[in-house]
């Protein structure tokens, strides 16, 4: 049974080694596992807030529904 969890156990002696010796890399590696973890947590949270996404953005500038008037009144003819 202690060989199951040995991995596990050396594991965790190493990264409290790194965290003592690099802690830039135990950081960094810390908050890399933080973030798919956040895909599943933050979304449920946000909708428990009452947070709804914004309306999207247009693509393109709307068309008035009329016949085209020429320009006039420039000087460049």
């Amino acid at each position: 049974m202690a060989s199951l969890f040995s991995p596990l156990k050396q594991s965790y002696r190493y990264l409290q080694r790194q965290a003592h010796e690099q802690p830039v890399i135990f950081y960094s590696c810390v908050i890399g596992l933080i973030g798919p973890v956040m895909v599943v947590t933050v979304p449920p949270i946000r909708k428990a807030f009452g947070w709804k996404p914004s309306e999207p953005i247009p693509t393109s500038y709307p068309i008035p529904n009329r016949p085209r008037r020429p320009v006039t009144g420039y000087d460049d003819e």
